[in-house]
């Protein structure tokens, strides 16, 4: 699991709980069902099975992989249409190509980040390169859906192509874990994800053993999904792994901590930390639109079938 990584953890700035921070408790874990997405390639819908009330801002989650495709295997999505919210994509292992109808686009690789704000609509399309379907290998992701306020929905569209490079790197006190702050502020250090919605994104690598307690926003809410490996999370210990969902409750602080003993392909307990200050709206949800009422939601369907939110170029191809 490249995604970005350093040598020795302890050179980078550290991050440490308030001694009298409140930890929030866990109340719940739950496990992701697996599907298929686009043109069929498998995901782990992680958000399924909770209560909108604990995922508000976000709408879904599924991790894409992970799969080592042979030849000819590769598989990516078809052109569609987005309008009301964010979508994220992180790519840990393997290549993604995207390219939209409002000319955004690009290749995000090992650490890459796409970020798109749908907004008031557009059309876009995800496919792996024609080298990785040639030659088949390692594919490993994850897409986040993020919620617009009223006021931001019918922005207009915007793309951001974040490098691995550029991701916020930290470390805990003793240095037994590598974070990734891909977007948010978290205890004063900026991610380069630039959000409509305040929310906080990290991806952690707790290495076996290693407990993580972080300083956490009261007003947001905390989400944890494991992409591998096993560990416990909040102050009593509730285990978690691959594929499962730890939702926590108020406070100022979490812990995660990782299994003194991993699988031998997945050698660290891989995270992905979630918080966001939640909307508090109505939301009209189907399929790609996310609104705030069933009319909005009418209207977007129309637009789309009208070609009011784009159309596909006439060549794909990068």
């Amino acid at each position: 699991m490249p995604a970005v990584t350093v040598e020795n953890p302890l050179t980078l700035p550290r991050v440490v709980a308030d001694a009298d921070a409140v930890q929030r408790p866990v109340l719940a874990v739950t496990t992701a069902p697996s599907g298929y997405e686009g043109e069929g390639f498998p995901v782990r819908r992680a958000f399924a099975g909770i209560n909108y009330k604990h995922l508000d801002p976000f709408i879904m989650m599924d991790q894409m992989g992970e799969v080592e495709y042979a030849a000819g295997e590769p598989k990516g999505t078809p052109w569609h249409p987005h309008r009301g919210f964010e979508t994220v994509t992180y790519i840990i292992d393997g290549t993604f190509v995207h390219q939209d109808s409002n000319g955004g686009g690009g290749t995000i690789t090992n650490g890459d980040t796409q970020w798109m704000t749908a907004g008031s609509g557009l059309l876009h399309i995800e496919t792996p390169p024609e080298s990785l379907v040639m030659s088949g290998g390692l594919f490993h992701g994850l897409q986040l859906w993020v919620n617009l306020p009223a006021k931001d929905k019918m922005k207009d569209p915007r793309y951001q192509d974040i490098r691995g490079g550029q991701v916020k790197l930290l470390t805990t006190g003793d240095g037994g874990a590598l974070l990734r702050v891909i977007a948010g502020d978290f205890d004063g250090h900026e991610g380069p994800g630039i959000t409509h919605t305040p929310i906080t994104m990290i991806h952690a690598s707790v290495r076996p053993g290693a407990e993580v307690t972080l300083p956490w926003r009261e007003e947001y809410n905390g989400l944890a999904y494991v992409l591998a490996g096993r560990g416990t999370v909040g102050t009593d210990r509730r285990p978690v792994r691959t594929g499962q969902t730890a939702v926590f409750g108020a406070g100022s602080a979490l812990t995660v901590r990782a299994d003194e003993s991993q699988d031998a392909h997945t050698p660290d307990l891989e995270v992905v930390l979630l918080g966001g200050r939640p909307l508090r709206e109505p939301m009209a949800h189907y399929g790609p639109f996310v609104m705030n009422t069933r009319a909005e939601l009418q209207q977007a369907f129309e637009d789309f079938q009208a070609g009011r939110l784009g159309t596909v170029p006439a060549v794909h191809g990068m």
